[in-house]
């Protein structure tokens, strides 16, 4: 099969962290190739059902063009590393997206598969192999996922955030593994404070800290019920910014809190165009530790506590990247019991100190090393179309 050296398929999804880096990824590479007079087409194969169609046909680039052209919808089911009687019916589901990608990708041609995780990317990378596809697919978290475990078979090449994810590789493995760190929009390398002061109604003469509080998309309801407990504390210290999420938030409470802090608490759902500049304006980020929260945080060297998602309801993931985080002192974890009203206190005293502020954002700085993650990556794709010609 001859390929289209015009075309490239990302693929991705189930979360937002398995769009947005492969969105900026996306946004990189046409800048690229635009820069290189090279005209591109990228589709996306998603899932079916869930936010992905909506989030991908709805992003744009900097210059204000969709980021993707075409977007594919297909079956998807959850691979899960526990028992339930969901996995025998979701096998049929992996089955179906993987014919349905097979079908797809037969017809698009690409030159390239670029997969971002998450379990909606399994079907599409194994019937990339059987086309003769070139993949290339990316890990955000400190330890592969089991989607990327299995992507990673048919990979030519693996991209991973950290070098410790990397030295754990076997020699072989490590052949096919390039560390670029994790792909962040390019707008969060672009932003402006004081816009996003002024879309949250701060006065740029305010001298008390801005506190930037998320839970990712959907919200985390143990992060809200800390706020909602410590409010007292918090708006007499921070102007407390609260994305309190799509699904868990407690829109009644929220509104009554907002009412009697009405200049220290600014509650909303969810925050999505204005979110880099929103971000920029904050002095400390509350935050679970997913990847995609952390590095876009990373990128604008913001002081963080990390309550991350533990227990068996998970694989560690957040763990192991709060951890990385806090072993070099670029945040402060509150893990387990620790998530509780007396240690996010401590840490948040410890924060309104702009000095130790100061100290974790050079931490954060170091770690970033200044980068672009997404270019990096982009660039690495656009050279292998080259190599294809």
């Amino acid at each position: 099969m001859k390929l289209n050296q015009n075309k490239i398929v990302f693929t991705g999804g189930g979360t937002g962290g398995h769009i947005y880096p492969g969105l900026a990824v996306a946004d990189e590479l046409k800048a690229i190739s635009k820069s290189n007079n090279h005209q591109i087409e990228i589709c996306w194969i998603g899932c079916s059902k869930g936010m992905d169609k909506n989030i991908v046909e709805k992003a744009t680039g900097p210059d204000g063009n969709p980021t993707v052209d075409k977007f594919y919808g297909i079956p998807s089911g959850k691979l899960r590393r526990y028992f339930s009687m969901k996995n025998f019916s979701d096998l049929f589901r992996i089955a179906g997206g993987f014919f349905s990608a097979y079908h797809i990708l037969r017809k698009e041609k690409p030159a390239v598969l670029f997969s971002k995780g998450g379990f909606v990317s399994v079907p599409p990378c194994l019937a990339a192999r059987f086309l003769h596809i070139p993949v290339f697919t990316h890990e955000c978290d400190f330890t592969l996922g089991l989607a990327n475990r299995i992507n990673f078979k048919s990979a030519d090449c693996m991209f991973v955030s950290y070098e410790d994810t990397k030295a754990k590789l076997s020699e072989a493995d490590k052949k096919r593994v390039v560390v670029t760190g994790n792909p962040v929009r390019p707008v969060f390398y672009n932003t402006d404070a004081l816009k996003g002061k002024a879309f949250l109604g701060i006065k740029d003469a305010e001298k008390k800290p801005v506190l930037l509080v998320l839970g990712g998309s959907s919200g985390a309801r143990q992060i809200n019920e800390l706020v909602y407990e410590n409010i007292d504390f918090l708006c007499e210290n921070y102007i407390v910014v609260h994305q309190t999420g799509l699904l868990n938030s407690d829109d009644n409470r929220s509104n009554q809190l907002a009412q009697k802090y009405p200049e220290s608490y600014k509650p909303y759902n969810f925050i999505y165009q204005e979110m880099p500049d929103v971000v920029s304006a904050a002095d400390v980020i509350l935050s679970r530790a997913g990847a995609n929260s952390i590095w876009e945080a990373a990128v604008l060297n913001k002081p963080m506590v990390l309550v991350p998602l533990c227990g068996s309801g998970t694989r560690g993931d957040q763990v192991d990247n709060a951890e990385f985080f806090k072993n070099r002192g670029a945040a402060e974890m509150l893990l387990g019991a620790e998530a509780d009203s007396e240690h996010l206190k401590e840490s948040l005293t410890k924060m309104l100190d702009a000095e130790k502020r100061a100290e974790y954002s050079k931490a954060v700085e170091k770690l970033t090393h200044g980068e672009v993650p997404a270019k990096k990556i982009a660039q690495i794709l656009f050279d292998k179309i080259g190599q294809n010609q």
